[in-house]
């Protein structure tokens, strides 16, 4: 794990556990965030639409044998449902701005349940311009929820009635490498939902983007 990164996200786990640190907590979690999308931007600026849906790492164990298009939608898919569905209780960015449209998706969920050549099909399918205008437009949603958590709030359970409404949305497919994802998130507090799809998941998946972009960058 990038060595900055890392060491912001052990001070956002330690600053978070205590009411006196929490709101300080939220800012390097901020911080850390702006720094990993300016990774993702700069992805934009040095790759071209077709290195977006490469995967050069197809038989390889790791994050890194997928593309970096699923890497990106898989990133803020889950973000979004957490964001909104588990911790705002409001509607998803994705459906509120007709994203699956825009970015033209055949699918609404996290993409866990695709492998090998059906991420290949479904990357190259996706807008790269509409998924980083959804990329942005979650970003900016998260950090205002973000900003208006409470200590108190991040102790807050998920309920079984927030699991129904969830699971009615079908944004999590059936399949057993996506559905327990539903059981993970309902067995966190808030604060052990935003210490995952807020910041580590973020970290993992990018830096595996970053190894496919060097392959990329090299053969060109």
């Amino acid at each position: 794990m990038n060595k900055d990164w890392a060491e912001l996200n052990k001070t956002i786990q330690l600053q978070i556990k205590k009411k006196d640190t929490f709101e300080l907590g939220i800012d390097t979690l901020i911080k850390l965030r702006k720094e990993l999308m300016a990774q993702i931007m700069q992805f934009k600026k040095e790759l071209s639409i077709d290195d977006f849906s490469a995967m050069p790492y197809m038989n390889a164990k790791g994050y890194h044998n997928k593309t970096i298009a699923y890497s990106l939608w898989h990133i803020f898919r889950i973000e979004d449902i957490v964001a909104h569905s588990l911790i705002a209780d409001d509607e998803q960015v994705f459906f509120k701005g007709d994203y699956q449209s825009r970015i033209n998706s055949p699918i609404i969920t996290t993409a866990n349940e695709l492998v090998k050549e059906e991420i290949e099909d479904f990357s190259k399918k996706l807008s790269v311009e509409e998924l980083y205008n959804y990329i942005i437009e979650v970003d900016i949603s998260t950090t205002q929820i973000l900003k208006e958590l409470t200590f108190s709030d991040i102790k807050e359970k998920m309920t079984d009635e927030k699991r129904k409404s969830l699971e009615k949305l079908n944004v999590v497919s059936k399949d057993e490498n996506a559905y327990w994802l539903i059981d993970y998130w309902c067995g966190k507090d808030v604060k052990g939902l935003i210490q995952m799809p807020f910041s580590r998941h973020w970290i993992m998946h990018i830096e595996a983007c970053l190894k496919i972009r060097d392959k990329q960058l090299s053969i060109k």
